[in-house]
């Protein structure tokens, strides 16, 4: 683990308000009126892993330390074991670095890439398979009371999606309540913050949930069952493969999560049918996110 002064583990929520994510830009709309609306900001963000230039990744720019550790997590390149003594950033070169106490074998690594389906960037390595497949899923249970309170409470927080749209966000859960809540251009960069965040913490993996607006693809599974979480809810719907690396891992996979509805095709005997549709509300129009208009 990282060797790094233990802090209270920070709850993370979006801030539509902060200056540095968005800027407002002019047009015109469909009446040839002028309108004046926030757009999040894409930056530049180049990851080394010690003295070795990694990936430049298009980001909002916010929590770049957790962004490239859960990046390196994610991507094998970095172990849960490994010692991390220090992360560096500087916002000037937008430019981060991460540093272990040995060298890592990353370059056979780079030589192994897979190109998946992501979003902004979505690269898995070839090995990814294989380190997921050793992954033994504990033990936990979704009740349905949990995951109506955790959508009813997520769709109601403000976000940088309801302020600028054009984002995408995960959220990390224990039971019902939310923890961690990151946004970011792409559903990718949003989840590899949460793994930041879980490791830079010591944040236990095994009675979480995690959200994510976006579609449940192979990569999005594989980086859960990476992070050791046992249940993947998504807003949006499903890719086959995804289904596939699910139902073989022991991955609980829910997915067009709206309302009272929801579809479940993996793990589905994690699932406790405890709450009464009737006290359900449908979701209101003006709680939309990323993904309502379909499978995006």
């Amino acid at each position: 683990m990282m060797k790094i002064d233990k802090a209270p583990v920070p709850l993370i929520v979006p801030n539509p308000d902060d200056p540095r994510l968005t800027e407002r830009v002019t047009g015109t709309d469909q009446t040839g009126a002028k309108v004046e609306i926030k757009v999040p900001m894409e930056r530049p963000l180049t990851l080394y892993l010690n003295s070795q230039e990694i990936v430049t990744m298009m980001t909002i720019g916010d929590y770049p330390e957790y962004l490239a550790l859960g990046y390196l997590l994610n991507q094998n390149m970095l172990k849960y074991n490994d010692e991390v003594t220090e992360v560096e950033y500087d916002d000037d070169l937008q430019v981060v670095v991460v540093r272990t106490t040995h060298h890592t074998n990353f370059e056979a690594k780079l030589k192994k890439r897979t190109q998946t389906s992501g979003c902004a960037q979505g690269t898995a390595f070839g090995d990814l398979l294989e380190a997921v497949e050793s992954v033994a899923l504990p033990k936990a249970e979704l009740r349905t009371s949990w995951l109506y309170q955790m959508t009813q409470t997520i769709n109601t927080m403000p976000s940088l999606y309801l302020e600028a749209g054009a984002i995408h966000g995960c959220v990390l859960c224990q039971e019902g309540e939310p923890l961690c809540y990151t946004e970011d251009v792409g559903r990718h960069n949003a989840v590899d913050k949460i793994a930041g965040w879980m490791y830079r913490h010591g944040v236990d993996a095994s009675d979480k949930i995690l959200y994510t607006t976006g579609r449940l693809t192979s990569e999005m599974v594989i980086k859960t069952v990476r992070m050791g979480i046992p249940i993947l809810v998504s807003r949006s719907g499903f890719t086959a493969w995804g289904v596939d690396l699910a139902r073989q891992v022991g991955l609980t996979l829910v997915g067009r999560t709206r309302g009272k509805r929801f579809i479940a095709l993996a793990g589905e005997e994690r699932i406790v049918y405890d709450q009464n549709l009737a006290y359900v509300e449908e979701e209101s129009a003006k709680h939309k996110r990323k993904g309502e208009g379909g499978d995006d």
